[in-house]
């Protein structure tokens, strides 16, 4: 196997070693209070702790909340990479990232009137991969929760549990998945565009 199809030169990979190795340093008594609690995001000191707009999306609160976004990120991460490109990837991966944080601070208090607290996790940014990838691969089959169905049905179920849980007393982020959910459509939409452009470009550039 050569270094450019070697399993390690997936972005989405790297992702995820990353998440790991952080999520066990995390749970180390002595390292985790002391140093990542300046790594999560929080929307009370974002304009002070700009960083933590990329940070908080490698910290994860529990074993759980690891497994089921890295397992995620794994499947479509990489679908989505041989569709686009690694380069792609990345930027769809953390843009989401990014504006679900800050979507996160901006809408859910004048919207839904629930005060922010600290956020970690990738799901925001990995709701605009799989957002993205909907809209290039919308028949893809996918099964969730052992049921099959069609990658544009998954999504429009999640985000439709995502809307309906969001005035909800659980401690997850639904308006940073549902503004890393817009990125990935607005994302995806721009990419088909640009894909179907060239096609057409080339095709009409035969005689």
């Amino acid at each position: 196997m050569t270094g450019k199809d070697s399993i390690f030169a997936s972005p989405s990979i790297a992702i995820i070693a990353l998440c790991t190795v952080s999520f066990f340093l995390e749970i180390i008594p002595g390292i985790g209070n002391a140093y990542f609690s300046a790594l999560y995001f929080d929307p009370n000191h974002f304009v002070t702790r700009p960083w933590t707009l990329i940070t908080y999306i490698f910290l994860h609160s529990g074993l759980f909340h690891l497994l089921f976004n890295m397992l995620v990120l794994y499947f479509f991460g990489t679908a989505l990479e041989q569709r686009v490109g690694n380069r792609q990837l990345l930027t769809i991966f953390f843009t989401a990232g990014i504006l679900s944080a800050i979507g996160y601070t901006f809408l859910t208090q004048p919207i839904f009137n629930i005060s922010p607290g600290p956020m970690v996790g990738a799901s925001g940014a990995i709701y605009g991969v799989f957002a993205a990838l909907t809209i290039l691969e919308p028949e893809s089959r996918v099964y969730v929760y052992f049921v099959p169905m069609k990658l544009k049905h998954a999504l429009v179920l999640f985000a439709f549990f995502d809307f309906l849980m969001v005035n909800s007393s659980d401690t997850i982020a639904h308006t940073a998945h549902l503004s890393g959910l817009i990125v990935g459509l607005y994302m995806g939409f721009r990419i088909k565009k640009i894909q179907e452009n060239a096609l057409r470009s080339r095709y009409i550039g035969r005689w």
